[in-house]
């Protein structure tokens, strides 16, 4: 083969071992400018060289493509960091600086391909991520006590974390198609296996009745908190984010609006994460009675603290110096309070199947508790209230109602 250029070839010429080849396009920002190929002999050139000009013609080109790490740092920074919360921006960082900058991070962006993030997800389940992060090592050399000193503790990463980094990835290159730095989003066309998530028998009324009873027989100052994830369905967040402004008791309502997160090392009061989750609440009595005992235990509390007291939202739920309560600490205390009233631990977060029953054993109107419950149909709301055990669950709220001094 000679270096003669063909006819319409005008751009395909001899270049150090090879050929190259350039094709005049338009980049993203509208300015015109050369995008180069190469290879080592004239045909793969021209197969190139009519790619490129394919390419030119459907869209804008970008003519430089930075690494995966370089397009890592900038959406982090530009796109997530100013326009999703900040529990994501926690989260999408971890799966970024612990998963996938260190395996895939060198590659540049465009040449990425399917097998790449398939191999990477692959070998991610089989390290461990003690020894990859430096864990053991990071501690006292008289506490180092598996990696550091040659005894793998194979703490693999699970499907959950595989998941959230495939998903971070996802997102990411779903944003680099957006800005037209590549064509595809490789990571979308690699499946990976759902976390299987371990079923958990819900507290019966009952054992919520005995837990309540517990708390308000030992006078614990998270009791009206408990009342109100078991009997209103509440999450964590949107309890510990609720102020008093929220808290209408001549109308017996309550607005839920706010959230505590924990995100990376700040605790933040902010908005609920959609418009859909902000409702006002109606509350039954014994949420009424709770919340006017957590009141009188606060302003104890502020007395106690004098100028140390910093509740600074006004919030319902804090500690004994009014600092909003640490989200991790509330599960805790849940869980040792559990065990005091001799019950099974179960995650807080499964209290919220047990709140229907006890709507029904507070004697609440079904319409009121489609409001709760957040039913769509009123027939959801019925099927609740026809298959609870009336007998069992009055005998439960009868000895909170007792322990509580009697309930309206």
């Amino acid at each position: 083969m000679t270096g003669k250029r063909g006819n319409g070839e005008g751009s395909i010429y001899p270049y150090k071992n090879g050929y190259a080849a350039y094709v005049w396009v338009t980049k993203p920002d509208g300015k015109r400018a050369r995008k180069y190929a190469y290879g080592k002999t004239r045909e793969e050139v021209h197969e190139k060289w009519l790619s490129l000009h394919a390419e030119a013609k459907r869209g804008p080109v970008a003519t430089r493509h930075r690494t995966v790490a370089a397009f890592l740092a900038y959406w982090l920074d530009s796109v997530v960091k100013p326009n999703l919360a900040p529990l994501s921006y926690v989260s999408y960082e971890g799966s970024v600086r612990l998963y996938i900058a260190p395996h895939l991070g060198a590659k540049r962006l465009d040449r990425l391909t399917v097998r790449d993030v398939r191999e990477w997800l692959t070998k991610l389940a089989t390290i461990c991520q003690c020894c990859a992060q430096g864990k053991d090592a990071k501690r006292e050399r008289s506490r180092q006590r598996c990696c550091a000193i040659g005894e793998c503790c194979e703490a693999y990463p699970s499907r959950r974390v595989i998941q959230a980094a495939r998903d971070a990835l996802r997102a990411a290159l779903t944003h680099a198609v957006a800005e037209e730095e590549i064509s595809k989003n490789v990571a979308s066309l690699v499946k990976v296996p759902k976390p299987r998530r371990r079923r958990i028998k819900p507290w019966s009324v009952a054992e919520a009745g005995q837990f309540l009873t517990d708390a308000a027989a030992w006078d614990d100052h998270l009791f009206a908190a408990w009342v109100l994830v078991l009997c209103l369905g509440l999450r964590r967040g949107e309890v510990l984010g609720l102020t008093w402004k929220s808290v209408d008791f001549e109308r017996g309502e309550l607005y839920v609006d706010h959230q505590i997160q924990r995100a990376g090392r700040q605790i933040l009061h902010r908005e609920t994460k959609t418009e859909e989750s902000d409702d006002f609440l109606p509350l039954p009595a014994l949420c009424l009675k709770a919340l006017r005992m957590r009141r009188a235990q606060q302003t104890g509390d502020r007395k106690a603290a004098g100028e140390l007291w910093q509740n600074s939202h006004d919030l319902v739920f804090t500690t004994k110096y009014g600092t909003p309560i640490e989200p991790g600490n509330m599960t805790r205390m849940f869980a040792l309070r559990a065990r005091r009233a001799g019950l099974r631990v179960i995650p807080l977060r499964n209290t919220r199947h047990t709140c229907s029953s006890l709507l029904v054993a507070l004697k609440v109107h079904p319409k009121v508790a489609q409001r709760i419950l957040r039913h769509s149909q009123i027939a959801m709301t019925m099927e609740v209230y026809a298959e609870a055990s009336e007998e069992e669950v009055r005998a439960a709220i009868g000895k909170l109602s007792d322990a509580m001094g009697g309930t309206g």
